[in-house]
């Protein structure tokens, strides 16, 4: 809506905005580029027109909707879903997001996955198995494992930890 909201203040016409992207239906002037990348960075957002950004953003977006916005199991492992969805190798993929973003897509992927965890947790409406079994792990006990490993906690003793707060997608 931010983004919507911009476009039509500077007068542009735009044929759709997604999350991490959006089509102007113009080439954008020096200056017209320049008033949109201020607009969207006072709102937090910043404008991507180098290709490697773009689909660096793409890659994120891609993992952040499959693990927080589907409950569907995705029916390939990780890497062919990306290369599909992405249209590229799915080795270029994982090397230019390394490079840009400093850790690999796996650790990215796992990361919000247990954001996710965290949430439910902190919901308290799913058991553990319950909790595994929504987030596609094979037993509670590898859920419990990967929680550790990635926060130091248990499950349950994050669960004690009532004013432990969650990281902002953003910040994951």
């Amino acid at each position: 809506m931010v983004v919507k909201s911009e476009l039509e203040k500077l007068g542009l016409n735009y044929i759709y905005v997604n999350i991490g992207e959006a089509n102007v239906t113009e080439n954008l002037s020096d200056d017209q580029l320049k008033k949109l990348d201020y607009s969207l960075r006072r709102s937090g957002l910043e404008l991507m027109d180098d290709k490697k950004s773009i689909l660096v953003e793409k890659i994120k977006v891609a993992i952040i909707e499959l693990v927080h916005y589907t409950d569907d199991q995705i029916k390939v492992n990780l890497s062919d879903y990306l290369s599909e969805k992405l249209n590229h190798n799915y080795t270029y993929l994982a090397n230019l997001f390394s490079e840009v973003k400093g850790i690999t897509i796996e650790k990215f992927f796992l990361t919000h996955k247990i954001e996710k965890v965290k949430e439910l947790i902190v919901y308290d409406e799913l058991t553990l198995s319950e909790i595994a079994y929504k987030m596609h792990y094979s037993s509670a006990a590898h859920l419990s494992n990967q929680f550790k490993k990635i926060t130091g906690l248990t499950p349950s003793h994050f669960k004690d930890l009532k004013n432990k707060r969650r990281d902002t997608l953003e910040n994951v």
